[in-house]
């Protein structure tokens, strides 16, 4: 396990999208579905969080990011989406990667640490090209579960 965040392999999951609103939804979902959170609640923070300025990363990955109540920790969620949407990302190029990060209510340096983390995570090169090419979001898993306290602390 991370000691930055958790991840249920619930909450990894292959989606189809066509806009960035459509992609938080489905975010939330995922949210509600892999840590029984209120999936309402979810895309109102994760919008919110949007409207101070796009979570879109750059190198084809968004990473939506919220706090939330009744979270004792940060929690993370992955879509891997079937083509590519706009997420007026700085870099200007569509994502098809999605890392949601929801950390609780009053987290500060903890929810930025996990932010960072998986800031590192994307840019690494290898990781970046094994997400993308992950065959189902078992494989996903597997390669976010097998990550070391090294490659992302």
């Amino acid at each position: 396990m991370n000691p930055l965040f958790s991840i249920h392999p619930d909450a990894v999951a292959e989606v189809e999208a066509s806009s960035k609103r459509t992609i938080l939804d489905q975010l939330a979902r995922t949210f509600a579905a892999g840590y029984g959170l209120d999936r309402a609640h979810v895309l109102d923070q994760l919008e919110e969080r949007e409207k101070l300025g796009s979570t879109g990363f750059g190198r084809g990955v968004a990473i939506p990011h919220a706090r939330v109540r009744g979270l004792q920790r940060p929690v993370v969620a992955l879509l891997k989406l079937s083509e590519p949407v706009d997420f007026a990302a700085a870099d200007g190029l569509p994502v098809d990667l999605v890392f949601g990060l929801l950390s609780p209510e009053n987290s500060g340096a903890t929810h930025l640490h996990a932010l960072a983390a998986i800031s590192r995570l994307v840019r690494d090169e290898r990781m970046h090209e094994a997400l993308s090419e992950a065959p189902d979001s078992e494989a996903l898993y597997a390669l976010l579960t097998n990550v070391t306290d090294r490659d992302v602390a």
